[in-house]
């Protein structure tokens, strides 16, 4: 299998079945001297860790992340950096059942016909759990943004077809509900139709929004590895998404060209080099390439597939029936998903970066320049 390793210059592979001993992942191209340790990682898998509502699976695992390699007296080394999580608490009789059958709504049927073999328990590679690694990595890049100023925040926008009010917003809201929602009354709202679909047996998904704020502009290329076709790829990537958008997105269609184009202004900031925007419909990216305003990124989540309804299917033998899925699954996705668009967010980032260090000659001479080298030592 193929497809575990995501990045060119800053890499991490994931590796690990839900059901396996254990998850992990290793993070490539770390420069050397960030200050690291567990609990800057433990921090990051905490919030997507099972169990912390009756709105998310309960499996009960801890999640403990142990670093394996490329750290030295608290301090990266620049060599791959080996992480890995054991798993705990699984129950794979819970699946025995699906192994004759394919789950609506699943990559059994998919992952059957490219392979002919699939790891029926819990989804094996293909699920939520595989999230560990991406995590994992995403808190060494969340370091590395820190040490640029750079900030990346997600939180759930709409859940169940229940959004916020943008004049309520409150980031400091999100860690006293279980969605992860920045709008105490939407959150409410959420928890009384979540109740209402638990009791029919039935799930439902939503939209995370992620925004990236002091990130500099010139980072991107024009063509093909444009900055926002990577952060849609690497969010894409995360098995529940099913939707992508950068800035006003689909909403841009029912706008004139006088409606959607921002218009560029003298710095906010006598200081800053930085352009500033009387608008912000393109969410931060022109022409593939950051323009200095913030970031918006939004993901549509789907609702999670495994439910306890009946469902037809077909087993593999080709016969159809009815299913009801057993096993502890989240009866929605989106507040456990919230920290993975962070982490694949910032993974995105931090690898456009590093490749925008080499797109000027002026900034690699002065760099590599005898007397600029020993000023920066000093």
């Amino acid at each position: 299998m193929s497809g575990s390793t995501y990045g060119k210059y800053f890499t991490f592979t994931t590796w690990g079945e839900s059901h396996g001993k254990a998850l992990g992942a290793v993070v490539d191209g770390c420069p050397a001297g960030i200050p690291l340790e567990e609990s800057d990682i433990q921090a990051y898998l905490d919030r997507r860790k099972p169990g912390q509502s009756r709105y998310t699976t309960k499996r009960t695992e801890d999640d403990a992340v142990e670093i394996l390699s490329g750290v030295f007296e608290g301090r990266t080394t620049g060599t791959p950096i080996s992480m890995i999580v054991r798993n705990k608490d699984q129950r794979s009789r819970d699946y025995s059942e699906i192994a004759s059958y394919y789950r609506p709504g699943h990559a059994d049927y998919g992952f059957d016909i490219k392979y002919g073999f699939r790891d029926y328990r819990g989804g094996g590679r293909s699920s939520g759990r595989e999230t560990i690694g991406r995590v994992a990595a995403g808190a060494i890049a969340m370091k590395i943004l820190n040490e640029l100023g750079i900030e990346v925040r997600a939180y759930a926008r709409e859940i169940g077809g229940i959004a916020c009010n943008p004049a309520a917003m409150d980031l400091a809201v999100c860690s006293q509900n279980p969605f992860y929602m920045p709008d105490a009354h939407a959150a409410e709202q959420v928890r009384l139709f979540a109740e209402q679909k638990m009791a029919e047996k039935d799930s439902i998904g939503g939209i995370i929004e992620c925004v990236v704020r002091h990130m500099p502009p010139g980072i991107g290329e024009p063509v093909f590895e444009k900055l926002d076709a990577n952060l849609s790829k690497a969010i894409f990537s995360i098995g529940a998404v099913k939707g992508v958008e950068i800035g006003d997105g689909f909403a841009v269609s029912k706008m004139t060209g006088s409606q959607d184009n921002d218009g560029f202004l003298p710095p906010s900031d006598p200081d800053s080099p930085c352009l500033s925007k009387s608008s912000n419909h393109a969410g931060g990216i022109l022409g593939g390439i950051s323009d200095g305003s913030d970031i918006i990124i939004r993901a549509a989540v789907k609702p999670t597939p495994s439910i306890a309804r009946e469902q037809t299917t077909v087993g593999r033998d080709g016969r159809p029936m009815t299913v009801s899925i057993k096993g502890r699954h989240d009866p929605m996705i989106v507040p456990r998903a919230v920290v993975v668009v962070e982490a694949m967010t910032a993974v995105t980032l931090v690898d456009m970066l590093f490749a925008g260090m080499t797109a000027r000659i002026d900034r690699i001479r002065d760099f590599f320049r005898p007397e600029n080298r020993r000023k920066k030592e000093d």
